[in-house]
Parts: structure tokens; sequence; C-alpha cells
């Protein structure tokens, strides 16, 4: 006697095959390709501008590539292990830090404070809010020019003015504090009121009914500030934090105007303001040395990744605390 098959026995027939999605009208597949589309020129633009820079000017910083003559040879990492063992560059890299602290910090702690202050109710609001923002559509080289000016030795109006109180005349430019808070006063000015404004943006976004609340509770200004307009604009922080981290590292039109020795790039007599990227047109400008300052730009890039991360991190850290 013949016995049925198992899945007879339970009841069970063999599932059909799925059956084929049917496809998607053709106007309903362009709708979906839009946003690509879209985004398609800005990545085109990235990875043509942006990319490929960026590995061809790796491949340089192997190379002994001189920027007249061209590849010289293939050095593998012998630009990395020089750039690591040379005075110069951990002089211009301590002189970027200093500079970048001095204007970062009192930049953004600055720009809260303005931003505070034009989020009340002001007599001429629109007029401030336009004020704050003319130093940074100031060309940076006439900002440069006329610090300069100010802070000269003979005639500069700081000097001047620090006379008017009994203290003796500053040289600006030869000394290490003073050449690194004149720049960082040059910075502080010009982007200020920038950030202020984002900062500002930022807080009228915040939601009216958490400073009613804490109204309600007895809150003050001060703790009302912390408690909830700081928190509230964590973002915009975070992203005037990594956009000076960024500008603060490349730093270099300031100095350079600063600097009235007369050789491009050196940042005084004894390299006391000289930026990394300084040293980079020092080098691939003055020298003709392509390899060796391509290798400088890679150190810049990683460094630019490496203080953002941190400072981010520190950031996120300040503002639960607050």
């Amino acid at each position: 006697m013949m016995r049925a098959p198992a899945s007879e026995d339970l009841g069970q027939r063999t599932p059909a095959p799925p059956a084929a999605r049917p496809r998607a009208p053709r106007g309903v597949r362009l709708r979906r390709g839009a946003p690509l589309l879209f985004v398609l020129p800005f990545l085109v633009i990235l990875v043509v501008f942006g990319v490929l820079p960026l590995v061809f000017l790796a491949w340089i910083s192997l190379h002994d590539w001189h920027l007249v003559n061209g590849d010289n040879g293939f050095v593998g990492l012998g630009n990395y292990v020089a750039l690591l063992g040379d005075p110069n560059f951990y002089n211009a890299l301590w002189n970027t830090v200093t500079i970048f602290l001095e204007a970062s910090v009192p930049q953004v702690l600055l720009a809260l404070g303005i931003a505070a202050l034009l989020n009340r109710p002001l007599r001429g609001g629109r007029l401030w809010r336009t004020g704050i923002l003319l130093p940074n559509v100031v060309s940076v080289v006439a900002v440069a020019l006329v610090f300069g000016q100010l802070f000269g030795h003979h005639y500069g109006i700081v000097n001047w003015l620090l006379g008017q109180v009994g203290i003796a005349p500053i040289a600006w430019q030869s000394s290490f504090w003073s050449s690194h808070l004149a720049i960082a006063v040059m910075v502080i000015w010009r982007w200020t009121g920038y950030n202020a404004l984002i900062y500002l943006a930022a807080m009228q976004a915040v939601p009216k009914e958490l400073y009613e609340a804490a109204a309600l509770d007895g809150a003050g200004r001060w703790r009302t500030f912390w408690s909830i307009t700081v928190p509230g604009i964590r973002p915009t922080i975070l992203f005037t934090v990594l956009t000076s981290t960024v500008g603060g590292l490349q730093l270099f039109t300031e100095p350079q105007l600063f600097d009235s020795s007369g050789v491009a790039g050196t940042g005084g007599d004894s390299r006391q303001f000289q930026t990394i990227v300084m040293y980079l047109y020092e080098k691939g400008m003055g020298t003709l040395d392509a390899g060796y300052s391509a290798a400088i730009s890679w150190i810049v890039f990683v460094l630019c990744v490496v203080f953002a991360l941190v400072n981010v991190g520190l950031v996120r850290k300040l503002v639960r605390a607050a």
C-alpha cells in the first residue's frame, strides 16, 4: 500500500512562489530619482574640486616634487618623516593653536552674549543686527591693514591709548604674546558678529513655553540662559565651534598681512607668529618644495579633523553640565 507524502499527511501544501511586483510607472520612478538628480551637481563638484585634489595632493606628498621642475622621484614617507623632525613645524603648530584658543574662546562667549542681548526687545533692533555683521562684510585684507596700523609701534592708536594711562609703548609684532593677542583681536572683531547672528536665529527658534515655565518657577535670567537657551541652541554652538576650529587652524591672511618683516610666510623676524598655513606657503612658494608643502597640507587636514572632534566633545560636555 502506497503512503501519501508527509506534506499531505499534515494537510499542508507547498507554497506558491511569490508573484513578481508590478513595475512602478515611469512618472513614479522619476519622482523617486528626483532628489538624487538635485544632489548630483553638488556631488560632481565635490569629487572634481574636493576629493580628486586631495588624492593628487597625497600623491605629490610621497614624491620629491619641485613646483617648477616637477617630479624628481618617489620618496615614500620621507617628507612626513622630515616634517615630524622639523622644529619650525612645531613652532608653527604651537603658534596656530595659541592664536586659535585666544581667538575662538572669547569669540564664542562674546557672540553668545551679543545674541542674548539682541534676542530681547530693543529699539532699532534691525539696525543693531545689521551693524554687527558689518565687520564680516569688510574685506579681510582691509581689516588686517587697519589693525596693522592700530597696533603700530610708533604711531598706533592702541599704544597711544596705553600711553594715556602710563603704559610704555608695546612692539606688538616683536614678541610672542603681543603678536598673538593682536592677531586674535583681528579674528574676534571680524567673526564675532557673524556667529552672534547665527546664535540669534537659533535662540528665536527655542520654544517660548520653556521661558514661561522657567519664569513661573522663579528662575532668573542667568539661570534661564544657561538652563534653557544654551541647551536649546546646542547644535548651533557645535556648528560654530566646528567652523571656528577649521578656520582657526587654517589662519593665514591676518598674520600674513600683520607681518612687516618683508619675507612672505615667515611670521616675524623670529617666526613668533608663523602659523601652519604660513609655513606651508613659505615652503611651497618660497622654496618651491611642493612635495614638502603637500605633506604639510595633509597634516593640516588631519589636525582639523582631530581638533574638531575634540572641541565638539568638550562643548557637548560643557553644555550638558550647564
